[in-house]
């Protein structure tokens, strides 16, 4: 019994989830952005296209265009890697 209590133990810690993951998205660089996975690039695509949106337009998400406006993103960091990510989400997600 004592065995399954500490095999009980060792699974729950192991299963504890990892640490949040915290990005400044006005201090990171358009390399620090491309470095993440492709997950956290459709996360914080989506974030930084709702910031830029204004609260006059619909809450809607367009799917093909969040993916144009990301290719279009990650085209332009992949060739300026030190401009800043916030610079560079103006240019292609602002107004």
């Amino acid at each position: 019994m004592k065995t399954f209590g500490t095999a009980l133990v060792a699974a729950l810690l192991l299963a504890a989830p990892a640490p949040a993951q915290v990005v400044d998205l006005a201090a990171i660089s358009c390399k620090d952005f491309l470095a993440n996975s492709k997950d956290n690039i459709g996360l914080i695509t989506m974030w930084l296209d709702g910031y830029y949106t204004g609260d006059d337009e619909p809450a809607v998400v367009n799917f093909e265009k969040m993916k144009e406006k990301g290719a279009k993103l990650s085209e332009f960091c992949a060739k300026n890697p030190t401009v800043g990510l916030a610079t560079a989400a103006e240019q292609f997600l602002g107004k």
